[in-house]
């Protein structure tokens, strides 16, 4: 009897062992797991061990071409192309319906642009004879762009669209909730774009699919800069983002405290770009934000007003900013150690090593119109209804031509000629 019953204790006893290691492996197995994906979604959200960016993801208008607003897709708005310079002789006007807000694209001898007439056309470049056309619901204000034989562009109808390059012929369109008036950028087969409906939106650049997109809390205007697998673009919500340019995952927002309607530029990894209150910034383009940042900094400056905590630390990525006194209406354009911008009725040149202001033009009525630099000379438009050109490195006038009314185009410039259009709904050849 007793040995029966000290048999059967012995096994309850060997079974609670097993059961208590069993137990523990997988509480230590468990453990580890969770230890595991917490690291992994650490390094995956925090870092760029597990899927950074492809550094590779850039690319550049062809030479001679002007193929995107701006130039290129990290919006730089320059090329030294070597040549002649224009002069400011008009070669060509080409007449539309209606006003002309749309900045112009060059590529294999055609120029394109939109139209408040509700069209996208397609222009001999030398000549400006019509080659073909083509209309969209509404007023066409986004700039197009050209890639691989193919014209992307926005409108107001709320439609990306993309056209056979030389025939005007629809390929496919995507449709978003409002107005596309962000000029799209095209890397690696994908096209970056925003929209009013508040949304930065990825397609395939063959069939118009939607990879991915990523909500903002307001419209956007500004048109994406590419560079470094990342995606640059500015809100409407005051908040200027980077972002995963194959996942469209947020690696920064940086809050401007104004909204940010122009495009940015970059250059050598630092990010430029300008907002309503009149403050040009310089970030750190490969910065990302520490855990709940945003959130949680508003509370951290309230604290530390009531001595409760220490000052916040600067904003992710900042590395520098100045106060230019007014609206920033334009993009910024980058030449060497000189960006240059239109801010009030000012072509402003700032030298963004010393971080200081250079010069400034005036003009008679506001900057929005982008400038372009080429070689020594900058190009720009004003809604006094002049085109400029000036020194770049004194901000002396070489020339100006009078159009008649407003330029809020930004020129391209190609061949040794200009590309501009103007509210008199003419788009001018200009050599």
């Amino acid at each position: 009897m007793v040995d029966n019953l000290l048999k059967q204790y012995s096994r309850g006893e060997r079974s609670r062992k097993i059961y208590f290691r069993r137990r523990r492996k997988i509480v230590i197995s468990v453990s580890c797991i969770l230890v595991l994906l917490v690291v992994f979604l650490c390094l995956y959200h925090l870092t760029d061990i597990i899927f950074g960016p492809p550094a590779t993801l850039n690319a550049v208008s062809g030479a001679g071409d002007w193929a995107l607003f701006h130039h290129d897709l990290t919006r730089s708005g320059s090329t030294n192309p070597g040549g002649t310079l224009p002069q400011g002789k008009i070669k060509a006007a080409f007449s539309t319906g209606a006003e002309i807000n749309s900045s112009p694209a060059v590529a294999n001898g055609m120029v394109y642009f939109g139209s408040r007439d509700s069209k996208l056309y397609a222009l001999d470049a030398t000549t400006g004879a019509k080659l073909w056309e083509f209309e969209t619901g509404t007023w066409v204000d986004s700039s197009p762009a050209v890639a691989n034989g193919v014209v992307y562009f926005g409108s107001n109808d709320g439609k990306l669209y993309a056209l056979d390059a030389l025939t005007g012929e629809n390929i496919w369109s995507f449709k978003t909730e409002y107005a596309v008036k962000s000029t799209p950028a095209i890397a690696n087969g994908r096209v970056y774009f925003g929209s009013t409906d508040f949304f930065v939106y990825a397609l395939d650049a063959e069939t118009g699919e939607k990879i991915w997109r990523f909500e903002t809390e307001n419209n956007i205007i500004s048109s994406p800069a590419v560079a470094n697998g990342i995606v640059y673009i500015g809100s409407m919500d005051n908040s200027f983002y980077a972002l995963h340019a194959l996942s469209g995952r947020l690696r920064l927002q940086f809050i401007a405290y104004s909204p940010a309607l122009v495009s940015p530029a970059v250059a050598n990894g630092v990010v430029y770009f300008g907002n309503n209150r009149g403050t040009l910034y310089a970030i750190d383009g490969q910065a990302r934000n520490w855990l709940q940042e945003v959130k949680l900094t508003p509370y951290w400056r309230t604290l530390n007003i009531y001595g409760v905590l220490p000052h916040p630390p600067l904003p992710s990525g900042f590395l520098w900013s100045l106060d230019l006194g007014e609206k920033i209406n334009s993009s910024p354009t980058l030449s060497g150690t000189n960006m240059y911008l239109g801010v009030g009725n000012k072509l402003v040149c700032v030298d963004i090593q010393r971080k200081e202001k250079l010069w400034a033009f005036e003009t008679g009525g506001r900057v929005r119109s982008s400038p372009a630099v080429v070689d020594n000379a900058v190009y720009v438009g004003s809604e006094d209804g002049y085109l400029y050109a000036l020194d770049a490195a004194t901000g002396e006038k070489l020339w100006d031509l009078f159009i008649g009314d407003k330029i809020i185009s930004s020129p391209a410039v190609a061949d040794g000629k200009i590309y501009v259009g103007s509210y008199d709904g003419n788009l001018y050849i200009i050599e």
